[in-house]
């Protein structure tokens, strides 16, 4: 089967200071943040920084429909058609992010996603949301938000295992 990591973001106002936390359990884990955010931003850092760090089989699960439906309903097929517009033929939001991580998940092609309902006693996903309220609320985490996303999931301000 692979393994399976549980992903969240979640930022203290929208935009403000966010964090972002992906675990396989309470012993493999990272997390991490940035001073000004939106959720949205920390939900796709969570999901992109998981599938750079573990490596073989990956099951994706993550409470956001947004970073879920862009792969599982294949939202990126229209945005490579669009020239990165989406549907209402608007600039894709984070495209920043969007990009290096969707290309790093064809290049893959080992990688999956479900969702999870948020705060509905799944405890991996309450995990995972916890350690990303706490990243949001610590500078010490906080990365610049220009930081490029393709950086090394671990390091200064990051807690990573």
């Amino acid at each position: 089967m692979g393994t399976v990591v549980y992903t969240d973001g979640a930022c203290r106002g929208n935009p403000g200071p966010g964090g972002w936390a992906w675990a396989v359990d309470a012993h493999r884990f990272a997390s991490g943040g940035a001073a000004r955010s939106t959720n949205q931003r920390m939900e796709i850092t969570a999901a992109f920084r998981a599938v750079q760090a573990l490596e073989g089989p990956l099951e994706v699960r993550s409470d956001s429909t947004y970073v879920v439906n862009c792969f599982r309903q294949r939202w990126y097929e229209g945005w490579f058609r669009r020239g990165w517009r989406n549907s209402q033929r608007q600039p894709v939001a984070n495209r920043d992010l969007w990009e290096p991580f969707i290309a790093l998940v064809l290049e893959r092609g080992d990688v999956t996603f479900s969702w999870v309902k948020g705060h509905s006693g799944d405890e991996m996903n309450d995990f995972v949301d916890a350690l990303a309220v706490a990243a949001s609320a610590d500078p010490s985490t906080w990365e610049d938000e220009a930081a490029s996303p393709s950086a090394a999931p671990s390091g200064p301000g990051n807690t990573l295992f």
